[in-house]
């Protein structure tokens, strides 16, 4: 008889510097790393079906509990059959805590040791959100991968209010760890994922790595990175922080980000990113290629008959010329939004791909520095 799916693990496959790629297995299937995430905030990926996500090579969708949670409400989706079946994407799905959009709900907000109450932006309806109502909605989705509730500081916050919120949001660690570990039949067949904190000082992350690992998670978040800091100051928190989480667990570089963001990220050690720039950007007519971004609306596209990118394998660079994106997109046709989300997760698929084999191939470096050739000299 064959044996059930694991809940979840994790191996590293191959080493090539810090870069790594492996798998995380889990009973919707496998999800190889270093992997992107296509973010699908109200359970739908902007302007593409599951399906189409899936052929772009995604084998991990993310949703977000506080957009969920106010519409349609996370006991609907689970009177509903749950996040997946209503959304028809049947492989993992991770949700984050809705800590980050709450926090940026400064004005609509108040933060207490209980939780965070705020407003609804839809509405102006009273919610509270606690590291147990937190892991409650998750649950009632169906996630499997679950965030643990915390909060994200801006960066440029005084020291000791960024310990402070380090200090908080390790304590609300411990309180999602107790509460999902209550979930029963769904924390049996879920991960949970601790989120480090500390903005940019090392020492203030190390203790939060600390923390989580007594706790104990099966992978890690770097949070508080990519909200404003730039990429210089991203990239040298990176050079320590993920060698500061264990190195049997998969680390999550969460928001991020631009292509080369991606790279550098690698380079450091990190397996997983989620953003909503791609699909964005597919809406704004902003194209993501081997050779740069491109602005299609740019009147110098008007008659060109070549595809977005000549590298490209994916519906719309086989199909469509840049002329034709370029009328979509200065039409306001919402075909022209279908078809360059379509190419930019495909771009952002064929990337992540490109990692994984140049990593197992022991040639990441080189990799790296002709993407860094191509798509910087634009």
């Amino acid at each position: 008889m064959a044996s059930e799916p694991s809940r979840f693990a994790f191996t590293v496959e191959a080493r090539d510097g810090k870069a790594r790629t492996g798998r995380i297995i889990m009973r919707r299937g496998e999800i190889r790393t270093p992997a992107f995430m296509p973010v699908g905030t109200a359970a739908t990926v902007k302007a593409m079906k599951p399906e189409a996500v899936r052929a772009t090579g995604a084998d991990v969708i993310l949703g977000n509990t506080y957009h969920l949670m106010l519409r349609p409400g996370a006991e609907r989706v689970a009177k509903l059959g749950g996040l997946h079946k209503f959304m028809n994407w049947h492989r993992p799905i991770l949700t984050d805590s809705g800590g980050y959009q709450v926090m940026s709900l400064s004005d609509l907000r108040k933060l207490t040791e209980e939780g965070v109450e705020f407003r609804s932006h839809l509405d102006g309806s009273k919610h509270m959100l606690s590291p147990e109502r937190s892991m409650e909605i998750q649950r009632l989705l169906g996630s499997d991968i679950v965030m643990c509730f915390d909060e994200c500081p801006k960066t440029e916050r005084p020291r000791d209010e960024i310990a402070a919120s380090m200090e908080l949001s390790m304590r609300w660690a411990q309180r999602s760890r107790d509460a999902f570990d209550a979930g029963g039949e769904h924390a049996a067949g879920a991960a949970l994922f601790g989120i480090q904190q500390g903005a940019l000082d090392e020492e203030l992350r190390q203790r939060s790595a600390e923390a989580l690992q007594a706790i104990g998670f099966d992978g890690y978040a770097i949070g508080g990175l990519a909200v404003g800091e730039g990429q210089e100051a991203m990239f040298a928190t990176l050079d320590f922080a993920p060698g500061q989480l264990p190195e049997n667990a998969p680390r999550y570089l969460m928001g991020v980000g631009k292509p080369d963001d991606l790279v550098g990220a690698v380079e450091r050690g990190v397996d997983m990113f989620d953003c909503v720039l791609p699909t964005r950007s597919g809406r704004n007519g902003q194209a993501f290629t081997w050779s740069g971004p491109l602005n299609l609306r740019n009147a110098k596209h008007a008659e060109d008959t070549g595809p977005l990118d000549e590298r490209c394998t994916c519906p719309t660079c086989a199909t469509y010329s840049r002329a034709y994106l370029h009328h979509l997109q200065k039409s306001g046709e919402i075909l022209g939004a279908m078809l360059v989300t379509e190419h930019n997760l495909s771009f952002y698929q064929q990337l992540m791909s490109g990692m994984r084999e140049a990593i197992r191939e022991g040639r990441f470096a080189d990799f790296a520095a002709d993407f860094r050739r191509h798509y910087l000299s634009s």
